[in-house]
C-alpha cells in the first residue's frame, strides 16, 4: 500500500491538496493500492474511489480554512492505521501528517519520500514575530527532510529555496501534473465558457486562483486593477484565505467593486476549468510560491500567466513566449495588461505555447511517480538484506 500524507485535502483546495488528490487518483486508476492520510474536515462527504483515512482536527483560525491535525488523540484512527500494510509513505508536508508518515516509515522500516512544496519560512515569519523561534522551527523542518529516503521538489528552481533553508542532501525534480492537460478543441471550449458565463467576446477577463493571502502579492493585483478603471474588464478571484475580507475592502476602497468578483472556493473542477478557459490572462505575481500548480492549469486552457521576473515560480516561463514577466510593481502589471489587451495575437500565441510546454498530464506524472516508488522500495529491500 502506498500512503500519501498531507495536511490539506478536499474540501481544502490548495495546490498541494490537488497534487495529492490526483496522484492518488491516477495510481488507483493504474490498479495500484493507494490511500490518503489527512485531517478530518467538517461536513465533507468522502467521494474518492480510494481509501481516505482522516484523523481528528481543529480549525486553524489564523489560517482558514486549514485544520490542525490531532492524530495522536484519535484512537479509532490509530487502530485503522496500524492495520494498513504500507510499503512506502509519501509526505507532502513536514507537519502533522509528515511526522506521522515519518513515524510509520521508522517503525516499519519502509521508504519515506518527502516533497518540498512551499516556502515555509514565509509562513512562520508571518505567524511568529520572534526570529529565534522561527530559526528553531526551520531547523526542525530541515531535520525532517534529512530523515527522508528521497526529497522531491516540483521544479528545479525550488532547489535554491531548500538550500537557503539549510538542506544539504540530494533532491530529485518530480514535476506536478495537470488534470486539464491534453483537452481537444480548447478554442471552442474557451468560446463556449465565455458564452455560458455571459461574458462579451471582446471584454478583457483576468483571473487569480489561489489562497487569498497577502503573501501571494494579491495587493499588487488589486492596486494594478485600480489603475485600469477606464478599462471595461472583469476580474475573478477564486479561493479563500485569511485576507479575503481585507482584499474585498481594498477593492471597494479603490472603487472597482463593479469590475472585480470574488467567487470563493470552487470545488467542482469542471466549473473551475471554465473560469480558466474564459480568462484572457492569469495573474500570478506571487514571489511566495515555489511551483504553483494553478499556472499550469491555466496553461492547459491556453490562458498564459503573468508572473514576477526572478521569482521561483517564473522559472518555467519564457517572457513573451509561453507567458509574461514583469517587475514587482502594480504599475508594471497595469502596463502589461494594457499592452496585452491591445495585442490579442501575442496573447493567443503565448497561450498556445503555454499549453504545449508546461501542461503535463497527471496520468503521465503519476506513471513516473509509480516507477520511482517501485525503484525506491527495491533499493530499500536490497539494503535491508545486505545489512541483515
Amino acid at each position: 500500500m502506498i500512503g500519501l500524507f498531507n495536511d490539506s485535502f478536499p474540501p481544502i483546495m490548495d495546490g498541494v491538496a490537488v497534487a495529492t488528490y490526483n496522484t492518488a487518483y491516477w495510481l488507483y486508476r493504474m490498479n495500484q493500492p493507494v490511500c490518503v492520510v489527512t485531517p478530518k474536515a467538517p461536513n465533507y462527504i468522502i467521494s474518492e474511489p480510494y481509501p481516505v483515512y482522516r484523523y481528528s482536527s481543529l480549525p486553524l483560525f489564523t489560517r482558514k480554512p486549514y485544520r490542525l491535525g490531532l492524530p495522536e488523540i484519535d484512537l479509532t484512527f490509530q487502530n485503522k492505521l496500524d492495520r494498513i500494510p504500507f510499503g512506502l509513505v509519501h509526505a507532502h508536508c513536514p507537519f502533522t501528517s509528515g511526522q506521522l508518515a515519518l513515524r510509520i516509515a521508522r517503525e516499519r522500516n519502509i521508504p519515506l519520500v518527502a516533497t518540498f512544496h512551499s516556502k515555509y519560512k514565509d509562513d512562520f515569519e508571518r505567524a511568529i514575530p520572534n526570529k529565534t523561534v522561527v530559526s528553531l522551527l526551520m531547523k526542525e523542518l530541515i531535520r525532517f527532510y534529512e530523515k527522508a529516503d528521497e526529497v522531491w521538489i516540483p521544479q528545479a528552481a525550488v532547489e535554491e529555496t531548500i538550500r537557503q533553508y539549510g538542506y544539504k542532501g540530494q533532491v530529485t525534480v518530480v514535476e506536478n501534473g495537470n488534470d486539464f492537460a491534453g483537452m481537444p478543441n480548447v478554442d471552442v471550449f474557451k468560446t463556449a465558457s465565455r458564452r455560458e458565463m455571459n461574458i462579451p467576446t471582446n471584454k478583457p477577463v483576468f483571473l487569480f486562483v489561489g489562497q487569498h493571502i497577502w503573501e501571494k502579492n494579491t495587493a499588487l493585483i488589486i492596486d494594478s486593477l485600480a489603475m485600469l478603471r477606464d478599462m471595461d474588464y472583469c476580474m475573478f478571484f477564486i479561493g479563500a484565505g485569511y485576507a479575503a475580507d481585507e482584499m474585498k475592502q481594498r477593492v471597494a476602497e479603490a472603487g472597482i467593486q463593479d469590475k472585480v468578483k470574488f467567487e470563493g472556493v470552487v470545488l467542482d473542477r469542471n466549473v473551475l476549468k471554465k473560469y480558466y478557459a474564459a480568462a484572457d490572462v492569469f495573474l500570478f505575481p506571487s514571489v511566495y510560491d515555489n511551483a504553483p500548480l494553478v499556472v499550469r492549469e491555466a496553461a492547459a486552457m491556453q490562458t498564459p500567466a503573468i508572473l514576477v521576473k526572478g521569482s521561483t515560480a517564473s522559472e518555467i516561463i519564457g517572457d513573451g513566449i509561453n507567458g509574461f514577466l514583469i517587475e514587482n510593481s502594480p504599475q508594471a502589471l497595469a502596463s502589461k495588461l494594457r499592452s496585452l489587451m491591445s495585442d490579442k495575437a501575442s496573447l493567443h500565441k503565448a497561450g498556445q505555447n503555454a499549453a504545449a510546454t508546461i501542461a503535463r498530464s497527471w496520468e503521465d506524472v503519476s506513471a513516473e511517480v509509480h516507477s520511482r516508488y517501485l525503484n525506491l522500495i527495491d533499493r530499500k529491500v536490497t539494503n535491508y538484506r545486505k545489512n541483515a
